[in-house]
Protein backbone atom coordinates (compact mmCIF):
# COMPACT_ATOMS: atom_id res chain seq x y z
CA UNK A 1 0.00 0.00 0.00
CA UNK A 2 1.57 3.58 -1.24
CA UNK A 3 2.17 6.34 2.14
CA UNK A 4 -1.04 8.12 2.79
CA UNK A 5 -1.59 11.62 2.15
CA UNK A 6 -0.31 13.87 4.63
CA UNK A 7 -0.75 17.44 6.02
CA UNK A 8 2.23 19.40 6.17
CA UNK A 9 2.03 20.18 9.75
CA UNK A 10 1.27 18.42 12.85
CA UNK A 11 0.47 19.23 16.31
CA UNK A 12 2.43 18.14 19.40
CA UNK A 13 3.07 19.33 22.98
CA UNK A 14 6.58 21.33 23.88
CA UNK A 15 8.05 23.61 26.01
CA UNK A 16 10.65 26.67 25.91
CA UNK A 17 12.46 26.10 29.49
CA UNK A 18 12.39 22.92 31.83
CA UNK A 19 10.41 23.01 34.59
CA UNK A 20 7.49 22.05 36.63
CA UNK A 21 3.98 20.07 34.41
CA UNK A 22 2.45 23.73 33.43
CA UNK A 23 5.52 24.62 31.30
CA UNK A 24 4.26 22.66 28.32
CA UNK A 25 2.23 23.45 25.95
CA UNK A 26 0.54 22.92 22.12
CA UNK A 27 2.14 24.19 19.14
CA UNK A 28 2.69 22.93 15.58
CA UNK A 29 5.69 21.78 13.40
CA UNK A 30 6.55 20.68 9.87
CA UNK A 31 5.79 16.82 9.32
CA UNK A 32 9.24 15.10 10.73
CA UNK A 33 10.85 13.21 7.48
CA UNK A 34 11.94 9.88 7.60
CA UNK A 35 14.95 8.61 7.79
CA UNK A 36 16.09 5.29 6.35
CA UNK A 37 14.90 1.83 8.44
CA UNK A 38 11.80 4.59 9.93
CA UNK A 39 7.92 4.47 9.72
CA UNK A 40 5.62 7.55 10.08
CA UNK A 41 3.20 6.24 12.59
CA UNK A 42 -0.44 8.42 12.79
CA UNK A 43 -0.70 8.58 17.08
CA UNK A 44 -3.99 7.08 18.14
CA UNK A 45 -2.56 6.93 22.27
CA UNK A 46 0.71 7.57 23.83
CA UNK A 47 2.09 6.40 27.34
CA UNK A 48 3.23 8.83 30.11
CA UNK A 49 6.55 7.79 31.61
CA UNK A 50 9.05 8.45 34.64
CA UNK A 51 11.76 9.52 31.89
CA UNK A 52 8.62 12.16 30.10
CA UNK A 53 9.07 13.83 33.60
CA UNK A 54 12.53 13.60 33.93
CA UNK A 55 13.30 15.51 30.44
CA UNK A 56 10.57 18.27 31.17
CA UNK A 57 12.17 18.86 34.38
CA UNK A 58 15.88 18.58 32.50
CA UNK A 59 17.91 16.13 34.25
CA UNK A 60 17.12 13.97 31.31
CA UNK A 61 17.91 15.39 28.16
CA UNK A 62 17.13 13.44 25.07
CA UNK A 63 19.74 11.89 22.87
CA UNK A 64 21.60 14.17 20.77
CA UNK A 65 19.06 12.52 17.28
CA UNK A 66 16.26 12.11 19.21
CA UNK A 67 13.21 14.15 18.46
CA UNK A 68 13.44 16.87 21.73
CA UNK A 69 9.60 16.29 21.60
CA UNK A 70 8.57 14.29 24.53
CA UNK A 71 6.71 10.85 24.30
CA UNK A 72 8.84 7.49 24.21
CA UNK A 73 5.84 5.28 23.57
CA UNK A 74 2.54 5.23 21.29
CA UNK A 75 0.42 2.87 18.98
CA UNK A 76 -1.23 4.05 16.33
CA UNK A 77 -1.30 3.57 12.50
CA UNK A 78 1.32 3.14 10.02
CA UNK A 79 0.76 6.11 7.20
CA UNK A 80 4.46 6.44 5.54
CA UNK A 81 7.60 3.86 5.75
CA UNK A 82 10.93 4.57 4.58
CA UNK A 83 12.70 3.30 1.36
CA UNK A 84 13.86 -0.20 2.10
CA UNK A 85 11.49 -0.73 4.78
CA UNK A 86 9.39 -4.29 3.82
CA UNK A 87 7.94 -6.06 7.76
CA UNK A 88 5.37 -3.10 7.62
CA UNK A 89 3.36 -1.15 5.23
CA UNK A 90 0.86 1.80 5.26
CA UNK A 91 -2.17 1.13 7.40
CA UNK A 92 -0.70 -1.67 9.67
CA UNK A 93 -1.57 -1.38 13.24
CA UNK A 94 0.86 -0.99 15.77
CA UNK A 95 2.64 0.09 18.93
CA UNK A 96 6.08 1.19 19.05
CA UNK A 97 9.15 2.59 21.29
CA UNK A 98 10.25 6.14 19.82
CA UNK A 99 13.45 7.82 20.57
CA UNK A 100 11.09 10.74 20.98
CA UNK A 101 8.29 12.62 19.45
CA UNK A 102 5.11 10.24 21.58
CA UNK A 103 3.04 13.47 22.14
CA UNK A 104 1.88 14.82 18.94
CA UNK A 105 -0.58 13.81 15.93
CA UNK A 106 2.22 12.04 14.36
CA UNK A 107 5.88 9.94 15.55
CA UNK A 108 8.79 8.96 13.56
CA UNK A 109 9.87 5.07 14.68
CA UNK A 110 12.36 2.61 13.71
CA UNK A 111 10.52 -0.05 11.78
CA UNK A 112 12.68 -2.70 14.09
CA UNK A 113 11.15 -0.73 16.85
CA UNK A 114 7.53 -1.64 15.83
CA UNK A 115 5.24 -4.43 17.27
CA UNK A 116 2.18 -5.60 16.04
CA UNK A 117 -0.89 -4.60 18.26
CA UNK A 118 -2.30 -7.66 19.74
CA UNK A 119 -5.72 -9.02 18.91
CA UNK A 120 -8.44 -7.44 20.54
CA UNK A 121 -6.31 -4.58 22.32
CA UNK A 122 -7.44 -0.75 22.30
CA UNK A 123 -4.95 1.73 20.86
CA UNK A 124 -4.67 2.77 24.51
CA UNK A 125 -3.79 -0.50 25.67
CA UNK A 126 -1.59 -0.77 22.98
CA UNK A 127 0.35 2.39 23.78
CA UNK A 128 0.93 1.59 27.22
CA UNK A 129 2.96 -1.53 26.38
CA UNK A 130 6.06 -0.28 24.75
CA UNK A 131 8.44 1.57 27.54
CA UNK A 132 7.41 -1.09 29.97
CA UNK A 133 7.99 -3.97 28.27
CA UNK A 134 11.18 -3.24 26.05
CA UNK A 135 12.48 -2.04 30.21
CA UNK A 136 10.89 -4.71 32.07
CA UNK A 137 12.61 -7.68 29.09
CA UNK A 138 15.65 -6.17 28.86
CA UNK A 139 16.83 -5.87 32.19
CA UNK A 140 14.60 -8.55 34.24
CA UNK A 141 15.24 -11.37 31.37
CA UNK A 142 18.15 -10.38 29.43
CA UNK A 143 20.28 -8.98 32.07
CA UNK A 144 19.03 -10.32 35.45
CA UNK A 145 18.61 -13.96 33.52
CA UNK A 146 15.40 -14.47 35.88
CA UNK A 147 14.39 -17.89 35.39
CA UNK A 148 11.22 -19.83 36.54
CA UNK A 149 11.02 -20.88 40.08
CA UNK A 150 13.14 -18.45 41.06
CA UNK A 151 11.84 -15.75 43.62
CA UNK A 152 12.08 -11.79 42.32
CA UNK A 153 11.55 -8.99 44.71
CA UNK A 154 10.24 -5.78 42.73
CA UNK A 155 10.30 -2.06 44.12
CA UNK A 156 7.84 0.43 43.34
CA UNK A 157 5.46 -2.04 41.92
CA UNK A 158 2.46 -0.49 41.66
CA UNK A 159 3.77 1.91 38.74
CA UNK A 160 3.87 1.15 35.33
CA UNK A 161 7.58 -0.53 35.24
CA UNK A 162 6.54 -2.41 38.84
CA UNK A 163 3.35 -3.64 37.68
CA UNK A 164 4.60 -5.12 34.35
CA UNK A 165 7.69 -6.65 36.53
CA UNK A 166 4.79 -8.04 38.56
CA UNK A 167 2.43 -9.97 35.43
CA UNK A 168 5.39 -10.91 33.23
CA UNK A 169 7.68 -12.64 36.46
CA UNK A 170 4.48 -14.47 36.90
CA UNK A 171 3.50 -15.70 33.40
CA UNK A 172 6.95 -17.28 33.42
CA UNK A 173 6.61 -19.40 36.46
CA UNK A 174 8.48 -16.99 39.13
CA UNK A 175 7.29 -16.40 42.61
CA UNK A 176 6.68 -12.73 43.17
CA UNK A 177 7.50 -10.59 46.08
CA UNK A 178 6.87 -6.46 45.99
CA UNK A 179 7.17 -3.13 48.14
CA UNK A 180 4.64 -0.28 47.30
CA UNK A 181 4.23 2.56 49.51
CA UNK A 182 0.35 2.02 50.59
CA UNK A 183 -1.77 -0.86 52.20
CA UNK A 184 -4.21 0.25 48.56
CA UNK A 185 -1.32 -0.77 46.69
CA UNK A 186 -0.14 -3.63 47.71
CA UNK A 187 -3.68 -4.68 47.41
CA UNK A 188 -3.39 -3.79 43.88
CA UNK A 189 -0.16 -5.36 43.17
CA UNK A 190 -1.95 -8.97 45.12
CA UNK A 191 -4.53 -8.75 42.31
CA UNK A 192 -1.64 -8.54 39.87
CA UNK A 193 -0.57 -12.39 41.22
CA UNK A 194 2.18 -10.55 43.53
CA UNK A 195 2.45 -13.76 46.32
CA UNK A 196 3.96 -11.12 49.12
CA UNK A 197 3.35 -6.91 49.19
CA UNK A 198 4.94 -5.32 51.53
CA UNK A 199 4.11 -1.82 52.55
CA UNK A 200 7.62 -0.28 53.40
CA UNK A 201 6.44 2.59 55.32
CA UNK A 202 5.35 0.72 58.29
CA UNK A 203 7.28 -3.04 57.54
CA UNK A 204 11.09 -3.55 57.47
CA UNK A 205 10.81 -5.06 54.38
CA UNK A 206 14.12 -6.96 54.95
CA UNK A 207 12.51 -9.02 57.84
CA UNK A 208 9.21 -9.74 55.43
CA UNK A 209 11.70 -11.17 52.72
CA UNK A 210 13.71 -13.04 54.99
CA UNK A 211 10.50 -14.77 56.13
CA UNK A 212 9.24 -15.20 53.14
CA UNK A 213 11.72 -17.02 51.85
CA UNK A 214 13.01 -19.36 55.25
CA UNK A 215 16.39 -17.01 55.41
CA UNK A 216 17.34 -18.11 51.64
CA UNK A 217 16.55 -14.93 50.17
CA UNK A 218 15.34 -13.61 46.90
CA UNK A 219 17.48 -14.47 43.60
CA UNK A 220 16.86 -11.44 41.89
CA UNK A 221 15.94 -7.69 42.76
CA UNK A 222 14.49 -5.30 40.11
CA UNK A 223 15.12 -1.86 41.82
CA UNK A 224 13.48 1.64 40.88
CA UNK A 225 14.32 2.86 44.53
CA UNK A 226 18.24 2.72 44.69
CA UNK A 227 19.25 5.04 47.18
CA UNK A 228 19.19 3.53 50.83
CA UNK A 229 17.20 0.42 49.41
CA UNK A 230 20.60 -1.05 47.20
CA UNK A 231 22.34 -2.27 50.43
CA UNK A 232 18.68 -3.33 51.93
CA UNK A 233 18.65 -5.07 48.58
CA UNK A 234 21.84 -7.06 49.52
CA UNK A 235 20.84 -7.94 52.41
CA UNK A 236 17.78 -9.84 50.68
CA UNK A 237 19.70 -11.18 48.09
CA UNK A 238 20.53 -15.07 48.24
CA UNK A 239 23.98 -16.78 47.65
CA UNK A 240 24.68 -15.78 43.58
CA UNK A 241 21.70 -13.35 43.40
CA UNK A 242 21.32 -11.02 40.75
CA UNK A 243 20.08 -7.12 41.13
CA UNK A 244 19.37 -4.95 38.09
CA UNK A 245 18.60 -1.18 38.50
CA UNK A 246 16.58 0.40 36.53
CA UNK A 247 15.85 3.93 38.18
CA UNK A 248 16.37 5.92 40.40
CA UNK A 249 13.72 7.23 42.12
CA UNK A 250 14.84 7.00 46.12
CA UNK A 251 18.92 8.71 45.07
CA UNK A 252 21.50 8.03 42.75
CA UNK A 253 23.84 8.00 45.32
CA UNK A 254 24.35 4.57 47.79
CA UNK A 255 27.18 3.55 50.23
CA UNK A 256 27.31 0.11 49.05
CA UNK A 257 28.14 -2.78 51.55
CA UNK A 258 31.43 -4.02 49.17
CA UNK A 259 31.98 -7.32 51.44
CA UNK A 260 28.53 -8.35 51.42
CA UNK A 261 28.36 -8.07 47.33
CA UNK A 262 31.49 -10.77 47.59
CA UNK A 263 30.55 -12.47 50.27
CA UNK A 264 27.00 -13.68 48.74
CA UNK A 265 28.86 -13.39 45.03
CA UNK A 266 26.18 -10.99 44.21
CA UNK A 267 25.93 -9.68 40.14
CA UNK A 268 24.51 -5.96 39.96
CA UNK A 269 23.65 -4.34 36.56
CA UNK A 270 21.89 -1.87 34.99
CA UNK A 271 20.74 0.21 31.96
CA UNK A 272 18.65 2.58 30.60
CA UNK A 273 16.66 2.15 27.71
CA UNK A 274 16.33 5.57 25.78
CA UNK A 275 20.22 5.57 24.67
CA UNK A 276 21.12 2.24 23.63
CA UNK A 277 21.63 1.51 20.14
CA UNK A 278 18.96 0.98 17.53
CA UNK A 279 20.38 -2.40 16.86
CA UNK A 280 20.08 -3.54 20.72
CA UNK A 281 16.56 -2.30 21.36
CA UNK A 282 15.63 -3.76 17.93
CA UNK A 283 16.87 -7.58 19.88
CA UNK A 284 14.77 -6.59 22.32
CA UNK A 285 11.97 -6.32 20.06
CA UNK A 286 12.77 -9.59 18.45
CA UNK A 287 12.46 -11.43 21.95
CA UNK A 288 9.18 -9.85 23.07
CA UNK A 289 7.64 -10.86 19.70
CA UNK A 290 9.16 -14.74 20.27
CA UNK A 291 8.55 -14.86 23.78
CA UNK A 292 5.83 -12.05 25.22
CA UNK A 293 3.41 -11.87 22.12
CA UNK A 294 2.09 -14.96 21.70
CA UNK A 295 0.66 -15.03 25.37
CA UNK A 296 -0.51 -11.03 24.68
CA UNK A 297 -2.56 -12.74 22.12
CA UNK A 298 -4.32 -15.12 24.30
CA UNK A 299 -4.92 -12.78 26.60
CA UNK A 300 -7.88 -11.61 26.11
CA UNK A 301 -9.57 -14.67 25.36
CA UNK A 302 -12.27 -15.68 28.33
CA UNK A 303 -10.58 -18.82 28.58
CA UNK A 304 -7.01 -17.45 29.36
CA UNK A 305 -4.88 -18.29 32.69
CA UNK A 306 -5.16 -15.12 35.18
CA UNK A 307 -1.66 -14.77 34.49
CA UNK A 308 -1.98 -14.43 30.74
CA UNK A 309 -4.80 -12.09 31.40
CA UNK A 310 -3.40 -9.96 33.57
CA UNK A 311 -0.71 -8.92 31.05
CA UNK A 312 -2.85 -6.56 29.52
CA UNK A 313 -2.00 -3.23 30.99
CA UNK A 314 -3.94 -1.37 33.76
CA UNK A 315 -4.95 2.26 32.17
CA UNK A 316 -5.34 4.15 35.35
CA UNK A 317 -5.94 7.16 33.36
CA UNK A 318 -6.40 8.73 29.64
CA UNK A 319 -5.64 12.54 29.05
CA UNK A 320 -6.22 14.44 25.63
CA UNK A 321 -3.21 15.75 24.04
CA UNK A 322 -3.95 18.93 25.33
CA UNK A 323 -4.15 18.00 29.11
CA UNK A 324 -0.66 16.32 29.34
CA UNK A 325 -0.23 19.14 32.43
CA UNK A 326 -2.47 17.00 34.29
CA UNK A 327 -1.40 13.71 33.04
CA UNK A 328 2.10 14.99 34.40
CA UNK A 329 0.56 16.59 37.87
CA UNK A 330 -0.38 12.96 38.47
CA UNK A 331 2.51 11.02 37.14
CA UNK A 332 4.60 13.38 40.01
CA UNK A 333 2.05 12.72 42.54
CA UNK A 334 2.46 8.93 42.11
CA UNK A 335 -0.85 8.67 42.96
CA UNK A 336 -1.86 6.54 40.19
CA UNK A 337 -1.77 2.35 39.72
CA UNK A 338 -0.89 1.17 36.22
CA UNK A 339 -0.77 3.61 32.98
CA UNK A 340 -1.65 6.97 32.17
CA UNK A 341 -1.73 7.38 28.56
CA UNK A 342 -2.51 10.53 26.24
CA UNK A 343 -5.05 10.77 23.00
CA UNK A 344 -4.46 13.15 20.62
CA UNK A 345 -8.29 15.00 19.63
Amino acid sequence: MPNLSLPNEFSHVTFDKPGMADVMYMTRSPMPTLAPGQVLIKVRAAGVNGPDVAQRSGIYPPPKEASPILGLEVAGEICAVAKGVGQWESGDKVCALVPGGGYGEYAIAYASHCLPIPRGWSFQQAAAIPETFFTVWGNLFMRAGMKAGETVLIHGASGGIGSTAIVLAKAFGARVVVTSASDEKCAYCRKLGADLAINYQNENFVSAVMEFTQDKGVEVVFDVAGGDFINLNLKVLAMDGRMVSVAMQRGAKAEVDIFRIMAKRISWTGSTLRPQSVTAKAGIAEELLEHVWPMLQESTKSNSKSSICNLIPNIFAEFSLDECVCAHELMESRAHRGKIVLIPD
